[in-house]
Formats: structure tokens, C-alpha cells, sequence
């Protein structure tokens, strides 16, 4: 094994390379997720520490008064431990894992990836990125569900930064709704939707945002003073009820705001 191939190695030249392979590239939230990662050997044989997949997503930040996008760890996952991979071998590990209940949901601009990291000492850690499409948590789609029939559409979801509200993230995903027909059209100017999962409930943050009537009315809004903010639980039982059922306690509830 010559000093030149060893240089080349601890540059990531010639060196091992993982590849997931997941069994499929759309999963719920709370979901399981599984696959294999493929190792191949480089040029010469390789001592790995660890082999982990890193599941990532982007949110957006202000600072010095201009926004920013960072990169935010939702979860590592490791999947091996010490190994040796020789030249040219190719090892195959299976893993499976489950996506947190308070996954976000890739609508959007909200992508989110996994990374699939060999942890090689004196070396470059080779990565492998794998984008994949999380739906929303079945508490939460049986929410949304609701929401379009009661006549509101989608206009944007994202990651705002939040430390101090996105529990173990360093953001919370942010829905916003315009009712584009139904009893609430002419009403509200938007709904900002929070969805946080535990146990067996999900747990709403709702700012209701009232559109102006009137001078009173306007002033209200020049000041901030037409949003509402309202918070429900929702537990399993009533979500199983269905949409409609969920539907009606939402409009009762928004309803006391406009």
C-alpha cells in the first residue's frame, strides 16, 4: 500500500462510498422508514468507525435584518457500528427507523434529505444525499382534510426559526391557509396553522388574521390588533370521527374570532 494512495484516501480520493437505497422515497410522518446502505471499498482497505443517515431539512432565519436559510439535523440515526471494508469489497446493511410524529412535511419550500455519513478517520467524511417526499402525520392530514372542506387552500408552508416553540427542532413549520370559498371567504384574510403531535392528541396553534371592515376595522389592522390566537387539542378519539366531524368543531371554534 503505497504513502501516495494513503494521501489520496484522507482526501476522499479512491476512498470508500456509501449509497442509500431506501424501499421507498414517499413516508408519513411517524412512519417507518427502510432500505440499505450499500458500501463500496476504495482503493485500499478502510477502518469506519460509525455509519449514520442524518435526516435534514432547510428553515429560514433572520439576522442583521435580512433573512437566511439554515441547515437544521431533525434526527441521526446511526446504523453501524465499527466495521472494515477492504478494496473493493461491497457490504450491504439493511436498516429501518421511524420519522418522528413532528416531522415536517416537504410542501413547498421544505425539503427535506437524508444523509448517509462514513465516519473514516484522517479522512474526508463521505456523504451521500437522498431527498425523499414525508407526508403529513395521519393527525395532522385528517386536520388538513378538514380545512379544505371548509373552503380554505393552501398558500404557503415554512420553517421559520422559533427555538423556543419547536421543542427539540430550532424551528416549527408554519401552514397558511386562505379561504378561497366556504363560510369563512370575505372573512379572514389567512389562517397560520401550527401542528404539534403528542401521545395520542394533536395540539393546534391557530392565528386567526380578520379582514378589515370599516375605519375601526382598519385601524385594527394598521396596529396588529385584528389577529387572534387560539390553541386546541384534538384528541385521537375526535380525530377519528373524520374530517367532517373536525371540520364542524373548527368552524365553531374560528368562528369566535370573526
Amino acid at each position: 500500500m503505497s504513502f501516495f494512495k494513503k494521501m489520496l484516501a484522507s482526501v476522499g480520493i479512491g476512498s470508500a462510498k456509501a449509497d442509500t437505497q431506501l424501499d421507498t422515497e414517499q413516508i408519513a410522518a411517524g412512519e417507518e422508514v427502510s432500505g440499505v446502505v450499500i458500501i463500496t471499498g476504495g482503493q485500499l482497505e478502510q477502518h469506519i468507525d460509525s455509519l449514520y443517515l442524518y435526516i435534514k431539512t432547510l428553515y429560514q432565519k433572520e439576522e442583521n435584518d435580512r433573512k437566511v436559510t439554515r441547515e437544521a439535523v431533525i434526527q441521526r440515526v446511526p446504523v453501524s457500528r465499527a466495521l472494515t471494508i477492504l478494496a473493493d469489497e461491497v457490504k450491504e446493511i439493511p436498516f429501518v427507523f421511524t420519522l418522528p410524529a413532528n416531522m415536517p412535511v416537504t410542501l413547498r419550500k421544505a425539503p427535506v434529505w437524508i444523509e448517509t455519513g462514513l465516519d473514516i478517520p484522517m479522512a474526508i467524511d463521505p456523504k451521500d444525499r437522498d431527498y425523499i417526499e414525508v407526508l403529513p402525520h395521519r393527525y395532522a392530514g385528517t386536520v388538513l382534510e378538514a380545512l379544505d372542506r371548509l373552503g380554505f387552500r393552501l398558500r404557503e408552508v415554512t420553517n421559520d426559526y422559533a427555538p423556543h416553540f419547536g421543542g427539540e427542532l430550532p424551528f416549527v413549520q408554519e401552514f397558511e391557509f386562505v379561504p378561497a370559498s366556504g363560510p369563512f371567504r370575505g372573512m379572514l384574510d389567512e389562517l397560520e396553522v401550527l401542528f404539534f403531535i403528542g401521545g395520542r392528541e394533536l395540539e393546534l396553534f391557530l392565528q386567526v388574521d380578520r379582514r378589515a371592515r370599516g375605519l375601526r376595522g382598519l385601524f385594527s389592522e394598521a396596529l396588529n390588533l385584528d389577529e387572534s390566537f387560539v390553541r386546541i387539542s384534538l384528541p385521537e378519539n375526535e380525530l377519528a370521527q373524520g374530517a367532517d366531524s373536525v371540520a364542524g368543531k373548527l368552524e365553531a371554534l374560528i368562528r369566535k374570532f370573526v
